[in-house]
């Protein structure tokens, strides 16, 4: 199965909601439409369906599917059901207005709008849509954070594991040095995909396993060593001084380390992200995001919303717990999947 059939199956809980909402959009104000003035309504038939193209229609390929004017009401209404979706006012505002370019005042099927949508979506998330860059330094130190829970261990692993496969020596450091289970999994993701995992005893501190992984990594030529960190936000001021004495100590062995700062977000999250971005852009200076869970939220919009306000490079997206459920962000196939239409659309 295509990544892009399985993003869609398992975002169903958004796209259906969009669809659902779309449809009873367009059907509610297509009965205002249609409904004649003081007079009494024709005889149903009980057989009746909905219309649908003839052979002509077909092959000229027009469109018979019930249809609304795009008016200012339908407008408010489509804005809510984005807001609904998670992508925030702002940006459900615009991409709204942006919808209502050159269209405002036409008659539009479901089809049509869910069209419009993917496009516009789309062209917000193209700018951002980037994988993480590789550089020829030696090692290429990627920090990743991210609040606990959000998928951090699991994101590192599955990127090892990916990075491994396509030839790149790799090395991961369990820097959550309170988590127990945390340097557990990284271990079982380090055996899974070949890749050496460096620990330190529970407690201990995280600066001082990040200086001796980066030594390691220089001595055995390792392409890329990944940094796993704690994320506790309610201790905001110990996981400050944490995460800047892990920089501090890199800067010390590599001036232009780390190369990388991934921030993990979780999706189920939804428009909670938002502040975990501006938090983690002022403790450790994000260069780049991943988004997991996209399977199990009806809020996938917020990657939209994020897109739109802070521009930052999106590297990979998540919809599952297997090696191949996390890939590179493709911008027209989240923007389908999202919206609950297939790419030709």
């Amino acid at each position: 199965m295509s990544f892009f059939r399985k993003m869609k199956e398992r975002m169903f809980r958004a796209s259906s909601k969009l669809d659902e909402g779309l449809e009873a959009l367009v059907e509610e104000g297509g009965q205002e439409e249609t409904a004649p003035e003081q007079q009494p309504a024709p005889e149903a038939k009980p057989e009746a369906q909905p219309a649908k193209p003839g052979l002509l229609g077909r092959m000229l390929g027009r469109d018979d599917s019930p249809r609304r004017v795009l008016d200012d009401e339908m407008l408010e209404s489509l804005e809510e059901l984005l807001i609904q979706a998670d992508m925030g006012v702002e940006t459900a505002m615009r991409v709204s207005a942006n919808l209502a370019e050159g269209r405002f005042g036409r008659k539009l099927s479901v089809n049509e709008i869910k069209s419009a949508l993917v496009q516009e979506i789309a062209r917000i998330m193209e700018p951002v849509a980037k994988p993480l860059p590789l550089y020829p330094a030696r090692p290429q130190v990627v920090l990743v954070v991210g609040v606990n829970g959000a998928g951090k261990t699991t994101t590192i692993g599955k990127l090892a594991s990916q990075f491994r496969a396509a030839g790149k020596s790799v090395m991961i450091a369990a820097g959550d040095t309170f988590r127990a289970a945390a340097v557990e999994q990284l271990q079982i993701w380090g055996e899974r995909a070949g890749v050496p995992v460096m620990t330190a005893p529970e407690g201990s501190d995280p600066a001082s396993l990040a200086y001796e992984a980066v030594s390691r990594a220089k001595t055995e030529g390792a392409d890329l060593l990944m940094i796993d960190t704690a994320g506790r936000l309610q201790n905001r001021a110990d996981l400050m001084e944490e995460l800047a004495k892990i920089l501090r100590v890199l800067r010390k062995l590599d001036t232009d380390a780390p190369h990388n700062t991934l921030l993990v977000l979780d999706a189920t999250t939804g428009q909670n992200a938002l502040s975990q971005v501006e938090i983690f852009r002022k403790l450790a200076d994000v260069s780049g995001l991943v988004m997991t869970k996209l399977d199990g939220t009806a809020r996938g919009g917020v990657l939209v919303a994020l897109a739109d306000r802070f521009g930052l490079p999106i590297h990979a997206i998540g919809v599952g717990e297997q090696i191949d459920d996390l890939q590179a962000f493709d911008p027209e196939e989240f923007a389908a999947a999202l919206v609950g239409t297939d790419l030709q659309a």
